[in-house]
């Protein structure tokens, strides 16, 4: 599945950012969608994922109460809100999905993930 991620940009430290995840002309995957980012210098981290088969959502604790999962099945898309942003969130950030359940203890693992999207740049300044 081909994934087109947008949404990213500039912003101040307290901002908000949403960032789009589309799939399109695909039925939305069955499996898991979720985001990872990636900081100069460092490795790509998990930040949140939502399970097709029971919604359940899954976060990293950096960014818990602060980012939302959220999908449209009808637009085949997937959002990431992303509230009151600290510098420490600026990254690249990527979609990714995998056509397949996983437990929830692997849910935060790239290697997981089968698709990606191009990655977006989030630049939270202080």
């Amino acid at each position: 599945v081909q994934l087109q991620a947008s949404g990213g940009g500039l912003v101040q430290a307290g901002g908000s950012l949403r960032l789009s995840c589309a799939a399109p002309g695909r039925t939305f995957v069955n499996g898991v969608m979720g985001w990872f980012r990636q900081a100069p210098g460092k490795e790509r981290e998990f930040v949140g994922a939502i399970r097709r088969s029971d919604n359940k959502k899954l976060y990293a604790n950096s960014v818990k109460g602060r980012f939302t999962i959220f999908r449209d099945n009808a637009a085949n898309t997937m959002y990431l809100e992303m509230n009151n942003l600290k510098p420490e969130d600026t990254a690249v950030y990527y979609c990714a999905a995998r056509t397949g359940g996983l437990i929830v203890s692997a849910i935060g693992d790239v290697s997981q993930y089968n698709s990606w999207g191009q990655g977006t740049q989030v630049t939270v300044s202080s």
